[in-house]
Order: structure tokens, then C-alpha cells, then sequence
């Protein structure tokens, strides 16, 4: 097998390559290269491959066609709405996802980014820098808010864990109730939810149903002073209409992991340039522990799948 890395997985280069031993020691040929989103130059690096490994690159379907071997794309993320799936479906490639490697990186910055606006942290860390007080800006606890959840599977699950640990009440909302839910979260209709919560936290996955989920008509629906936080996907908010809800005063503040665009992020974005807004470029998933688990999960899927047993199936 021709096994092509097209981006970093995030570990050390000595962890890599213990990782990669095993399969050049049976016989196959691995190469790692260096993220490139131009086109023909993934191809050009993948065109041979029988797997391929990609993390949060986009790999559009113009690669996948002229990859005429490959037979396996091994996500080295949870999301696959940047892999064209139907392509894949079409040319019968198998993909396998890294699920479960960053539930508790994106739960904990979740709850950094609940902390830090309710606490203020941004902004009276410029003023002591500035040799000035905490006057005028005295935060919130945590404790005692009602948090709504949107997306109730392994991460918005234990951020909901947290929450209550936190002396929080919990409400949850997702499509489909199964009766296994966990028992530290009220399920509610989304309209309850975003009514009641001081602070709405985004976990659902990227389809044609949670585009745009969070917009000018769903925001209307919130408690005014409210906070949003999205570690999910950034076109799960229509950036646009949070704008204008944070610089109108409408809403509290909130916290943006995620964008319609990988980063780096245009300068002009509007949810870089609002009101009480902590802006991050995509980290929730990268702590040094999440980045050592994904490796061994997407090694693992590769090992799986070439004995015949493919797990964390997507296709």
C-alpha cells in the first residue's frame, strides 16, 4: 500500500515515524508532506496513493478523482464536511473519522471561553496592562446560569458534564432523543432552549439542517444579555446577524472558535471586529494530549481497515 500524509498530524516527528514503523516494516510505503491547499499539488503529491491521511485540509473531489488507486481516506478529525464525500461515495472509498480524540480539549476551552467573558478577562487584562482598575467591569460566575447545549453527542455531553460540575443547570437539544441521554441534561425544544439559557454553547455537527442555525430569527429567540459560544462549525451561525446582536448590545458577548474559513481569517470578518467577542482560530480540538490520541486513532483505523475491520466508519 501507498500510504500519503498530506498535512500535519501534530506530533513529533519521532512520534510519527514510531507510528509509521509498522507499516514500512510490512511493506508498505508511507509519506508524510507538508499542508498545501493548492489543488495540483495534492494531487501531485496523492495521485499514486491507496490511503490517504488528512486532517482539517479540505480535499475536494478534483484530488479524490485523480487518485484512480485510492481505496481509503483516513480523517485525522472528527468533521468530514471538508472531504467530498459523494466523491468518494461515487469512486467506493472507504473513510474512517478520528471520533472521540478531542472531546475534552474542545469542552475545556468551551468552558475558558464561558469563564473569560463572564469574568471580563480580556478586557481587564488590558486595563491592568494599561495601569489602570477593574472599575466598571466586576464579572459573573458561573455558577447558578442556565446553559444551553446544542448538540448533544460526546463533546457537547461532557461540556454539559462540566457545566453542572460548575453548579450549572443544563439544558439540552438534539434531533433525536434516543432515551440514553445523559441524566445531568434537561432536553427541551430548541425555541425553550435558546429562551431560557444565559449562555448558549454550539457542539451540533455541519449539515444541511444546522446551517445557519443560529440567525437574526433564532438570536430574537434568546434571553437579551445572553452569551453564545461555537467550538462546532462556523457556518453553523450566520456571522452576519450575530454581528449585529453583539454591537447593537442585544447579546453579551461570545466566544468564536470556529469561522467559515480555515485561518487565517480575513481581518475584515465582522465577528472580529464586534463587541465583548474572544476570538480564537480554530484550537479547540489541539492540545498536545488530543493531538497524541488522533495520531493513535488514525493509525489504528489504517491497521483496522487493512485487516478488514474498518471502525469509525463514515463510508
Amino acid at each position: 500500500m501507498n500510504i500519503v500524509l498530506l498535512e500535519s498530524l501534530g506530533i513529533p516527528d519521532i512520534l510519527l515515524n514510531e507510528y509509521a514503523k509498522p507499516l514500512i516494516d510490512a511493506g508498505h510505503s508511507f509519506t508524510a508532506f507538508e499542508k498545501n491547499t493548492d489543488t495540483k499539488v495534492q494531487i501531485e503529491q496523492a495521485k499514486n496513493a491507496d490511503v490517504i491521511m488528512v486532517a482539517n485540509m479540505p480535499l475536494s473531489g478534483e484530488v479524490i478523482d485523480a487518485c484512480k488507486n485510492l481505496k481509503f481516506i483516513d480523517v485525522a478529525f472528527t468533521g468530514v464536511d471538508h472531504v467530498d464525500l459523494a466523491t468518494a461515495r461515487k469512486n467506493t472509498i472507504s473513510i474512517s473519522n478520528a471520533a472521540g480524540y478531542s472531546t475534552e480539549a474542545v469542552a475545556e476551552l468551551t468552558l475558558c471561553l464561558m469563564l473569560s467573558l463572564l469574568r471580563n478577562v480580556i478586557q481587564t487584562d488590558t486595563r491592568c496592562r494599561e495601569g489602570k482598575t477593574k472599575d466598571g467591569l466586576v464579572g459573573c460566575e458561573l455558577m447558578g446560569k442556565t446553559i444551553g447545549i446544542i448538540g448533544a453527542g460526546a463533546i457537547g455531553s461532557r461540556t454539559a458534564e462540566l457545566c453542572k460540575a460548575f453548579g450549572c443547570r443544563v439544558l439540552g437539544y438534539k434531533r433525536t432523543i434516543t432515551g440514553s441521554e445523559p441524566d445531568f441534561m434537561e432536553f427541551v425544544s430548541l425555541e425553550e432552549l435558546l429562551s431560557n439559557s444565559d449562555i448558549v454553547s454550539l457542539h451540533c455537527p455541519l449539515n444541511e439542517d444546522s446551517r445557519h442555525l443560529i440567525n437574526r430569527d433564532t438570536i430574537a429567540k434568546m434571553k437579551q444579555g445572553a452569551y453564545i459560544i461555537n467550538a462546532a462549525r462556523g457556518p453553523v451561525v450566520d456571522s452576519a446577524a450575530l454581528a449585529e446582536a453583539l454591537n447593537s448590545g442585544y447579546l453579551a458577548g461570545a466566544g468564536i472558535d470556529v469561522f467559515e474559513n480555515e485561518p487565517p481569517i480575513d481581518t475584515s470578518h465582522p465577528l472580529l471586529n464586534c463587541k465583548n467577542t474572544i476570538v480564537t482560530p480554530h484550537i479547540a480540538f489541539a492540545s498536545a494530549e488530543s493531538m497524541k490520541l488522533r495520531a493513535q486513532i488514525v493509525f489504528e483505523n489504517l491497521r483496522k481497515w487493512m485487516e478488514g475491520d474498518q471502525i469509525n466508519k463514515i463510508l
